[in-house]
């Protein structure tokens, strides 16, 4: 064990013997109490005013998930509310932002490009990658957690920078292996996961903490106010600057195409296919790192069989949405991760193709040079077993039978315990 990996431990005791002080018998020290966290967004943003309230039944699910479920520690529980509180502060921002510049909302999104499908599919390493177009506008991650002013100083942006690098070095400190699963910076492109968190219908939220409760409910909302918020987003970015093109990720529209065509009846979307049985075990641990700075009571066993049901439901929702013609077939491309892992360049091209967007000999040179400058495991190799995560392949092998057999996914595990890299 290092001395860094020492210091972290002695770091965790600490937090965790300040924190039962601080929560014993009498009260909590950190309030996730609505009334307080809205009292404390508005006080951090006094000349906003909320647009739209109906945010507030979700974030009521969710506090009362955290109280219930999460079994939060103190640093869970400082986390949580902070976080909770800028989203908060963020909607009241971005609804001033748009009083006081009402062209913010006049702004068009056309036919903006998302990239969804299985965790662990390549779809960071593809956005990443169609990042480099010149033409193209992605966000990034300081934009989404600070998104106002619209049209900030640069010394302002700046300070946000700085500040959200701040934030992502202490998840580096007290979840040093998150890097190795999922590469994350203030500069960086970011997924559409935390613009979703500010209406509280977010699987964000599962990731970080145990809420089953609330994941239950959320599995039976309709997800519209989720896009909704993100395309005011999405319009407060491009007020400071445009691009000819939005490149969006997130795995988990697999779950919502319906609503993502009713808010972006224009939108192109690429799916990428790995075979599950190369991902679920990643993603539980994924879940399981993030989960362990938030509470000291993981289950490592359980996670796997939750993280993977829920996969399966988000896969049969986007198949079932496709069937339906949730959009004119050729508004969707299906892309292996084998093959893109293999010619990323002959990826793009065929993306290129698909949607009839000219691609620059420019653009295709900052591509190359992004695969050479990204190399696979460059924060180190993660590895993990189904086992560890109450996992077997045979069971996963016949739960994903179908998505494979369409997507002529073979079983690559070849019915074995999976140990290996994953790839976001």
């Amino acid at each position: 064990m290092t001395i860094a990996q020492l210091s972290l431990q002695a770091f965790r005791k600490i937090i965790r013997y300040a924190g039962r002080l601080m929560t014993r018998p009498g009260g909590r020290f950190v309030s996730l109490d609505e009334g307080s966290l809205l009292a404390a967004a508005r006080r951090r943003a006094p000349d906003g005013e909320f647009d739209d309230m109906r945010f507030l039944e979700p974030l009521r699910q969710l506090l009362r998930s955290l109280e219930r479920d999460a079994r939060l520690n103190f640093l869970g529980r400082v986390a949580a509310r902070a976080d909770i509180i800028r989203l908060l502060t963020n909607r009241l921002l971005l609804a001033h932002d748009r009083r006081t510049h009402p062209e913010i909302a006049a702004g068009e999104i056309r036919q903006p490009l998302f990239i969804t499908g299985l965790p662990r599919s390549g779809t960071t390493f593809l956005h990443g990658l169609l990042a480099q177009d010149p033409a193209h506008r992605v966000p990034l991650t300081w934009e989404t957690m600070y998104p106002s002013p619209p049209n900030g100083a640069i010394r302002a942006d700046e300070e946000h920078i700085q500040k959200a690098a701040r934030q992502l070095a202490w998840l580096h400190r007290l979840a040093p292996d998150f890097q190795k699963i999922h590469p994350v910076g203030a500069t960086l492109p970011e997924e559409c996961l935390i613009i979703m968190s500010h209406s509280f219908l977010s699987v964000q939220f599962s990731s970080m903490f145990f809420v089953p409760s609330y994941q239950t409910w959320l599995d039976q909302q309709e997800l519209c106010p989720a896009y909704e918020i993100h395309r005011q987003f999405l319009q407060q970015l491009q007020y400071r600057h445009s691009g000819t093109r939005w490149v969006l990720k997130a795995p988990a529209h697999l779950a919502g195409l319906p609503a993502l065509f009713a808010v972006y009846p224009d939108a192109r979307v690429i799916l990428t296919h790995r075979n599950p049985i190369e991902v679920v075990g990643s993603l539980a641990s994924l879940h399981a790192t993030l989960r362990g700075v938030f509470s000291d009571t993981v289950d490592a066993p359980r996670i796997g069989p939750e993280v993977s049901a829920a996969l399966a439901g988000e896969i049969e929702r986007a198949m079932r949405a496709r069937a339906a013609n949730v959009a004119p077939p050729e508004r969707f491309l299906d892309v292996w991760y084998t093959d893109l892992m293999r010619d990323p360049i002959g990826a793009v091209r065929q993306i290129y193709a698909q949607f009839e967007f000219p691609l620059s000999s420019a653009a295709e040179a900052r591509m190359r040079r992004y695969v050479v400058e990204t190399p696979k495991d460059r924060h180190g190799r993660h590895e993990y077993t189904l086992e560890r995560f109450g996992l077997s392949a045979e069971t996963e092998h016949e739960r994903y039978r179908t998505y494979c057999e369409h997507f002529g996914l073979n079983d690559a595990a070849g019915g074995k315990t999976v140990h290996m890299a994953g790839s976001s």
